[in-house]
């Protein structure tokens, strides 16, 4: 079975990048109808924040990515962690390093005196614990093969061979006791079952030091798949310069989850030609075979036009519950008028911010709108055949208006005008039919009448 996770440090918002490795990851194991797990790799305890945990929960959630089972604190297994480093000591395939920092400093110094990556030379691979200086707490670091090749069948960049002398033995445990990312990754993955691993390629280099702890403990080795990162338009790696980096501020800002999880699975992802992909399509579409090797630019126009294709296909009450969020307590009669109003209203908004200014429409206390004679006088010849009209719908009300327009030759576009000013007061909105049906006959003609003045008295 295809076991997948996504394994964020809760030091931060959920960021973009991270949300695309989440999805990628959650597409494969639904795909082969394996599982998907959630990790949070929470153990530097410093930067690690509860609130930070939350954004990855909320973040995730929003963008429909469900994990299976429990989430994993990796802070829990911390004691596991040391006990594996320990043991590889005891079979001899880690060590005790005691060198102090001004020693590991002369090494760096040296490497590159030499042209050589500064790293450490190993001076305690060797050596009798015995000879340790006294007060000194030990590292413990892993013996890495001094010979030979380490190979990276990857996923998506094919086959990556790093010589064993080229890494260095690097520390699996620190002197305070803690183990490091490199040991709780590896222990954590084989613990969970992981089969696959998509991540992206800034990963590439710490895989060949997860490989030789894999190695040292015997363990089965997941397939990874390194993905290159997200740029910008301009070809840079995504920065703040180039717009929101968390999934948070998407959000905030009125983009649909689905346009968003749409827009990050062609990110390096492809179908052909497919550019709008359901998720269920996705879903049975997916394939390790199909990741690309280059860096692709997110597009924020394009990411503005996916929105607007998913507003207009949205489930209005989906969309109505989603605005309410944001709108808050509502009257019924207000929900249903919303709700009636809603094709309207999301044909013309690319975001939910959009969606939200639009629909004030129908939520603003009423205030008669100032009208010209002109409009005062259109308004006089069309309420009365709007009030005999008993099929208060759009087809019937725009063929009435249609035919006033012809019999009494008045501009069509001018009596759209005028009941568009008089309903709302504003230039821009959903179709005069949209909003004649979502106010309904009475509270329409409330509006029309408050137009009309006959003497001194306003009906």
């Amino acid at each position: 079975m295809v076991v997948t996770r996504f394994a964020p440090s809760p030091t931060g918002f959920l960021h973009i990048g991270g949300a695309r490795t989440a999805l990628f990851n959650w597409l494969l194991a639904r795909h082969w109808g394996g599982k998907f797990l959630l990790r949070i790799e929470d153990t530097d305890r410093e930067r690690s924040t509860p609130e930070a945990v939350e954004a990855i929960f909320s973040g995730l959630k929003w963008l429909e990515i469900n994990w299976d089972d429990e989430p994993v604190f990796q802070s829990s297994k911390v004691r596991r962690h040391a006990q594996l480093a320990e043991k590889l000591v005891a079979e001899g395939k880690a060590y005790y390093c005691f060198c102090s920092p001004e020693e590991l400093e002369r090494m760096r110094e040296e490497a590159k005196a030499r042209g050589l990556s500064p790293k450490y030379n190993g001076m305690w691979r060797d050596r009798d614990p015995r000879d340790a200086p006294e007060g000194v707490k030990p590292v413990i670091r892993l013996k890495i093969p001094r010979e030979g090749e380490t190979v990276l069948s990857d996923l998506v960049q094919g086959s990556v061979v790093v010589a064993c002398d080229q890494l260095d033995d690097m520390i699996l445990v620190r002197s305070d006791g803690t183990p490091t990312f490199m040991l709780s990754v590896v222990v954590d993955d084989h613990d969970m079952g992981i089969t696959h691993v998509i991540r992206g390629d800034d990963h590439l280099t710490n895989t060949f030091r997860h490989i030789q702890i894999y190695n040292a403990l015997g363990w089965d080795i997941p397939q990874y798949g390194h993905i290159p990162l997200i740029h910008g338009a301009d070809g840079a790696k995504l920065s703040k310069r180039h717009g929101a980096l968390g999934i948070d501020a998407y959000r905030s800002q009125g983009y649909r989850p689905e346009a968003v999880c749409n827009c990050l699975l062609r990110l390096g992802w492809s179908h052909g030609d497919d550019e709008i992909i359901s998720r269920e399509q996705a879903i049975k579409w997916f394939s390790v075979d199909h990741l690309g090797k280059s860096a692709s630019r997110l597009d924020f126009a394009k990411l503005l036009n996916l929105n607007g294709h998913y507003m207009r296909e949205a489930d209005n009450n989906r969309l109505l519950s989603d605005l309410l969020i944001t709108i808050g307590d509502v009257s019924e009669k207000i929900k249903e008028r919303l709700l009636r109003g809603m094709t309207g209203l999301k044909q013309r908004s690319k975001t939910m911010l959009e969606l939200r200014h639009m629909a004030d429409i129908y939520l603003e206390k009423f205030v008669p709108a100032n009208i010209d004679d002109e409009s005062a006088n259109i308004l006089k010849i069309i309420v009365s055949p709007m009030e005999l009209e008993k099929n208060w719908n759009e087809e019937n009300l725009e063929l009435a208006l249609r035919n006033i327009s012809s019999q009494k030759n008045i501009a069509f576009g001018k009596i759209a005008s005028t009941l568009r000013n008089i309903l709302t007061g504003r230039k821009v909105t959903p179709s005069v039919f949209d909003m004649l049906v979502a106010f309904g006959k009475c509270e329409s003609l409330r509006r029309i009448k408050s137009g009309l003045v006959f003497g001194d008295v306003k009906l």
